[in-house]
C-alpha cells in the first residue's frame, strides 16, 4: 500500500478517534488504513454506525493491544424514547410496536432504571454481530430466521437519568450510562421500555469514554486527515495497565517470550525495561508471569 506521505513507516501507537454518525468501526478503520499508510490498523470494540463517540484504533504494533482493551470499561450517553419498539432496538429500524407511554411517571422510569442497574443478565440484541453456529445475529434476523439469544452477564455500574422530556404519548430519556464491556446499551433500551409496558429504543448514543481514553482525548477524521500522530505504545500501555518495571536481565527473558515471577497483580500488566522500552504485556498464571504478547524485537 502506498502512504499518502512518503517516509518511514507510522510509529506504533493508539488513535483515540471521534467516530461520526453514519459510519462502520469498519469503515473508519478503512479511513485510517489510508491516512496512516498502513494496513495493520484495527479498533477496539465495535460502534454501530448510528452511534459517535470514542473508537479507539490500534497502529501497527498496538493492533496487539486491541484485545485486551475492549475488556475495559466504558461510558455512554444516550437517548430512549419509551412508547415505540423497534426490529433493531434503536432508530435504525422499522417500529414493530407502538403504545402509549405519557402515563408512566418519572418515577416508574426511575424504579425501572433501577432494576437495570448493577449485576445483571442481559439477552443481546438480534441484530448484532454475535456469532450463532458460525453465522452472525443480524444476518439471521435479515435471512428471516426464527432464533433466541442466551443472556450474559454484565455490570451497568452508572444508569443516570439527565433529562426526560414527553411529547404526546412518547417520553425521551437522556442516560448515562457506564458499564462492564460486552453491554449492548440497545438492548438497556429495549428492556426499560418492555419492562414499564410500553416498548423502548435508542434513538442517540455516544461513546464517551473505553478504560482510560476519553472524549477530551478524540480527534475526528477530519482533523487526523490535516495532522496524523498517535498516542506512542508505551504511553498507550501505561495508561490501561498497571506498570511493572524490570531489570536489564528480565527485559532481555521477557523480550524472547521469557516468564517473569508472578508478582500480586490480577490482569494483564505492561512490563517496561530499565530504559522505559514497552516490552510485553504479562498475566499471572500458575505462579509465573507469562506473556500475552511481546511488543519488541
Amino acid at each position: 500500500m502506498t502512504r499518502r506521505n512518503a517516509g518511514p513507516p507510522p510509529p506504533d501507537g493508539l488513535v483515540i478517534v471521534d467516530k461520526p454518525a453514519g459510519l462502520t468501526s469498519h469503515d473508519v478503520v478503512g479511513r485510517l488504513r489510508r491516512i496512516a499508510g498502513t494496513r495493520r490498523v484495527g479498533h477496539a470494540g465495535t460502534l454501530d454506525p448510528m452511534a459517535t463517540g470514542v473508537l479507539v484504533i490500534g497502529i501497527e504494533k498496538a493492533t496487539r493491544l486491541l484485545g485486551h482493551l475492549a475488556l475495559t470499561e466504558k461510558q455512554y450517553d444516550g437517548t430512549i424514547r419509551l412508547g415505540q419498539a423497534t426490529v433493531t432496538d434503536d432508530a435504525e429500524g422499522e417500529v414493530t410496536d407502538t403504545t402509549p407511554a405519557g402515563h408512566v411517571s418519572d418515577e416508574r422510569i426511575a424504579a425501572g432504571i433501577a432494576e437495570l442497574t448493577g449485576p445483571i443478565m442481559q439477552v443481546p440484541s438480534k441484530v448484532s454481530a454475535i456469532k450463532i453456529d458460525g453465522k452472525r445475529s443480524y444476518s439471521r434476523v435479515r435471512d428471516g430466521e426464527e432464533f433466541e439469544l442466551a443472556a450474559r452477564p454484565t455490570t451497568i455500574s452508572v444508569f443516570d437519568v439527565l433529562a426526560i422530556r414527553r411529547e404526546g404519548d412518547l417520553i425521551d430519556i437522556d442516560v448515562s450510562v457506564t458499564c462492564s464491556s460486552g453491554t449492548y446499551i440497545r438492548a438497556l433500551a429495549r428492556d426499560l421500555g418492555a419492562g414499564l409496558g410500553v416498548g423502548g429504543h435508542l434513538t442517540a448514543l455516544r461513546r464517551t469514554r473505553v478504560g482510560p481514553y476519553a472524549l477530551d482525548q478524540a480527534r475526528t477524521l477530519e482533523q487526523l486527515e490535516e495532522s496524523f500522530g498517535v498516542l506512542p505504545i508505551a504511553q498507550a500501555a501505561a495508561a490501561a495497565f498497571p506498570r511493572r518495571e524490570v531489570t536489564e536481565d528480565q527485559a532481555r527473558a521477557v523480550s524472547h517470550g521469557g516468564r517473569l515471577p508472578a508478582d500480586e497483580s490480577d490482569g494483564p500488566v505492561g512490563v517496561f525495561g530499565p530504559d522505559g522500552t514497552f516490552l510485553a504485556l504479562v498475566e499471572n498464571k500458575q505462579g509465573v508471569a507469562r506473556p500475552l504478547a511481546v511488543f519488541v524485537g
